[in-house]
């Protein structure tokens, strides 16, 4: 079993049987490290894809591919079907509307946007967004603990230092 798979996936998708084909217009995503690379499955072992990094750090535009080679012997997973917006065929005729498209960007244009906007019209990356909150909120704690740390300044310390030695000083009797 894939180490990362449990992980790399959203929550309602679901694995899919290596001896099974996806259904036309699925939304297939399969696990990388590090992040879950998405695409459409078309039909005939086909699958529509960004692809953007799917091979490293070279940007590819959108393309049909065989899904053999979108997987890259990765397991596959079918994004929730309940989150379809359109039928399958028009699922389909999006993404190839798309084809040949070259404006791939890791975070506001990347295969997660590109198959959400074609199976719900909606552009949007949980992947791009978990990550975003997670810094986010890193940043936030980060923030909060530098405001409550109240530096020491040289001069408030040595300024309290010497009106301490005056006070005693003063309590002394000579």
């Amino acid at each position: 079993m894939y180490i990362e798979q449990a992980e790399s996936v959203g929550p309602g998708d679901r694995p899919l049987d290596p001896e099974r084909e996806p259904p036309l217009g699925a939304h297939v995503v399969t696990p990388r490290r590090g992040y879950t690379h998405h695409a459409i499955y078309v039909g005939g072992g086909r699958v529509v894809q960004y692809g953007g990094l799917s091979w490293g750090l070279r940007r590819g535009p959108v393309e049909e591919v065989r899904l053999s080679e979108f997987t890259q012997g990765r397991p596959i997973w079918i994004r929730a079907a309940g989150s379809h917006s359109f039928d399958p065929h028009e699922v389909i005729r999006r993404a190839r509307l798309r084809l040949g498209e070259d404006s791939y960007s890791l975070l506001t244009n990347n295969c997660e946007h590109f198959c959400e906007w074609c199976v719900r019209g909606l552009h949007r990356s949980r992947q791009v967004d978990d990550r975003i909150s997670g810094y986010r909120g890193a940043l936030l704690k980060l923030i909060e603990l530098l405001a409550c740390r109240q530096p020491r300044r040289r001069d408030s310390v040595a300024g309290s230092r010497s009106s301490g030695r005056r006070r005693r000083d003063a309590m002394i009797p000579g």
